[in-house]
């Protein structure tokens, strides 16, 4: 799927907190980290997903494009949160032809939106039987069209051509896909706390079984710091990443960060219990944690204790090889944060 294709797509990845850029060529059978960035965004810029300030965002956009001196515009992109749907429903059995005409029709019953107000789209997993009915498992995707219109408008003030509108949960799986060996039976629960909204995407044999968006994550901690100890938003940032800061010993904010750690890893319980229940499927055998809200000390010990199961950080970088040019550094400091646009960065028109 990823081999082959001559045509170079920028992984483009549009958080609240930073935004980051990342490129992967297929050399051969070898796929290759040419490029890589990260730039933080100041506060409020983007709230919730929605762009406050779309000539600050864009001026940071294309600061990190020009830093890393690509010269390439077509980008893939991905959101989130409550503007998008993802639902798995069994259907009649019909050709992929035929779905597409009557998506509409079938999407109203699940999609919380009116249908004109957002965009669809759709897979087909396979056949299935249903009461002895021929059907078929199909994932529908539906996002607010207002929120597409945005990051459009975004990404072309920033000098570049949108041409992949990807969801962050399945940008995981795409880099899950290529770092992540198959097991069969196995269940991987891909958990993403990124700033504003936390990603969980459950896979099973390499299918995703369950996904679901939770409007929790890294501000979180920033904003429990600077209520607790009345300090800037940045000194709450040094803290959160274990300096001391604003007066503040790194050691008097431990508690401060458990507790919001114990908190958003408690979401991520609901919906796994939320999963088990809709499944049928008892056992989660692995996490995998990615997002720079899960990289708070002690986030994954939390975890493991609270869910249960392997926890472990996601290395986007495992089966990809970093060119001698690109920040290596950089790249395996802020690996578990990177998965989103190593996923992006691997999409290519058409697949």
């Amino acid at each position: 799927m990823l081999f082959g294709r001559k045509t170079q797509i920028i992984g483009l990845d549009i958080g609240s907190h930073t935004v980051k850029v990342a490129q992967v060529v297929d050399k051969g059978k070898e796929l290759v980290l040419t490029k890589y960035g990260v730039r933080e965004l100041n506060p409020e810029v983007i709230v919730d997903g929605t762009i406050m300030d779309q000539a600050q965002v864009a001026g940071a956009i294309t600061g990190l494009m020009e830093e890393l001196q690509l010269k390439a515009k077509d980008v893939a992109i991905s959101v989130s949160g409550h503007s998008v749907i993802i639902k798995r429903i069994s259907l009649p059995e019909m050709s992929e032809d035929e779905l597409a005409e009557s998506i509409s029709w079938e999407a109203e019953q699940y999609i919380p939106f009116a249908i004109d107000d957002v965009n669809l789209d759709f897979q087909i997993l396979g056949p299935t039987q249903k009461e002895g009915a021929n059907t078929m498992d199909v994932v529908l995707v539906a996002a607010k069209k207002d929120k597409i219109n945005d990051y459009i408008a975004l990404v072309t003030e920033a000098g570049l051509n949108p041409v992949i509108m990807d969801v962050d949960a399945f940008a995981l799986e795409n880099m899950f896909e290529v770092n992540y060996e198959l097991e069969a039976g196995r269940v991987d629960a891909l958990v993403n706390v990124g700033a504003a909204v936390m990603n969980i995407n459950i896979m099973r044999d390499g299918l995703s079984v369950f996904t679901r968006d939770s409007s929790v994550g890294g501000n979180h901690f920033t904003e429990a710091l600077q209520k607790e100890f009345g300090v800037s938003h940045e000194d709450a940032e040094a803290l959160k990443r274990g300096e001391s800061a604003g007066g503040i010993g790194a050691d008097k904010a431990h508690d401060v960060i458990r507790a919001v750690s114990e908190d958003i890893v408690a979401e991520a319980g609901r919906s796994f219990d939320f999963f088990r229940a809709t499944t049928g499927i008892e056992n989660v055998d692995r996490v995998i944690l990615s997002g720079g809200g899960s990289m708070v000390k002690g986030f994954a010990d939390i975890f493991s204790d609270q869910v249960g199961g392997q926890v472990e950080y996601a290395n986007p970088f495992r089966n990809i090889t970093i060119d001698p040019k690109v920040d290596a550094d950089l790249a395996h400091r802020t690996a578990p944060a990177a998965a989103v646009v190593v996923g992006l960065a691997l999409r290519r028109v058409g697949y």
